[in-house]
Parts: structure tokens; sequence; C-alpha cells
């Protein structure tokens, strides 16, 4: 099985019909240089679930990008997408990995427990996420996680850790801080009036927080 690294800004798409508007939204943010993008619709139906993930796998190919189905497993299959993010009430991490491959990519939401990461990581994901850390305008129903748990799982597992939930430019950096290789942002970015450029800023947040980190000779 390939190990795959999820860092960087994690671009997650809005719930929108316009599947024109939504590739329009989604390059603006890969013109910035994201590098991973999951396709992630709970309003609509089959017909145009495939025709927007259709779209974006060929988008996200044009700039050698990731592209994540959310939930769907057959979906990812369909538009040959580079994997899958699951939660509790999906398919199994086992079963997904029989579906799809041994290399492509499984992440799954751990919401705030540890242990299920831990669980997952045994399992065979290839990442695991967090989260809500802060009020989510994407998802309303989502339990809160404290930012401490980045840091405590960051001890604990090999794969990377992605932080979700509420994320904007103003609370990015503690959770970058506190140990998430990745920060998953629907709102905080495809809600900007300037995709690209808020992307752009995403991403000078994790070059800070290297360069602080790297030692100086």
């Amino acid at each position: 099985m390939i190990s795959h690294e999820i860092n960087g800004l994690y671009a997650i798409t809005p719930d929108i019909t316009d599947t024109t508007q939504l590739c329009v939204m989604t390059r603006q943010a890969l013109t910035a240089g994201i590098q991973y993008v999951q396709y992630r619709n709970k309003i609509a139906d089959y017909r145009l679930r495939l025709t927007q993930a259709s779209a974006l796998s060929k988008l996200c190919k044009q700039y050698s990008a990731i592209l994540i189905i959310n939930d769907h497993y057959d979906l990812a299959i369909e538009v040959d997408a580079d994997g899958i993010h699951i939660g509790r009430e999906d398919i199994t991490i086992i079963d997904a990995r029989n579906y799809l491959g041994q290399n492509k990519i499984i992440g799954v939401s751990c919401y705030n427990q540890l242990e299920l990461a831990l669980e997952a990581e045994r399992q065979g994901a290839d990442y695991v996420a967090f989260g809500a850390f802060f009020h989510s305008k994407t998802k309303t129903n989502t339990v809160r996680a404290p930012i401490d748990l980045l840091s405590e799982a960051k001890k604990k597992l090999n794969i990377p850790i992605v932080a979700i939930g509420g994320i904007t430019l103003a609370n990015a950096a503690s959770l970058i801080i506190h140990g998430s290789d990745s920060i998953a942002v629907s709102h905080g970015l495809f809600g900007t009036q300037n995709i690209q450029s808020v992307a752009k800023k995403f991403n000078q947040l994790f070059l800070r927080a290297e360069q602080a980190f790297s030692p100086s000779f």
C-alpha cells in the first residue's frame, strides 16, 4: 500500500447545483496551488453528483491535484478519483479498501475521539480528520473538538492529521501550531470573494509554521 502525504490546505467543495460555477470556483483554488480537493455535495442527486465529480476529476488532473470523494465509493470508482473520505455511518475502511484497491486514499472522520483515529490507522486509513474545532457554517450538528487533541494525536499517530470545522484565516494558525498537517476548509474558502487570494494566504500559514519550526544554523 502506498503511503500518502496529506498536507497544506484541503478544499471541500460547497453544496451548489451549478456545475459551471463549481468548476470556476475550484479552478481559482487550484490556481493558487491547492493540491487536495474533496467533492462533497449533500443536496445533489446521483446524476448531478456524477456530472460534477466527473468535471472536477478532469479539472484536478489538469492541475495534478488530488480529488477525494466524500462518502460515495461507487462515485469515486466511476470517475477514477484518488480516494474517498468516510464517516462513522458510511462504508467501513476494510470494505472501502477492497472496493478501491491498495493505491487509493482513504480518509476517515474521527470527530473528537483519538481512539477512533488509532483504530482507523490500524485498519489502513491514509489520514484522519478531527473536528469541528470551531463553529461550522457547513455542518451545524457537529461535535466540538479541543485543539489540544491535535497535539496528543500527533504523538500517537503515524498518518497525516487533518483539522476541520469553522476554519478561517483568523484561527487556522493555532491548529497548524498544535500539529495539524492539513486544514480542511469549505465556507472559509469558497464563501469568500477572492478564492485564489484566500487560498494563497492559507498556504502561507503553513510556510510560516514550517519556517518557525525549522532549525537555524
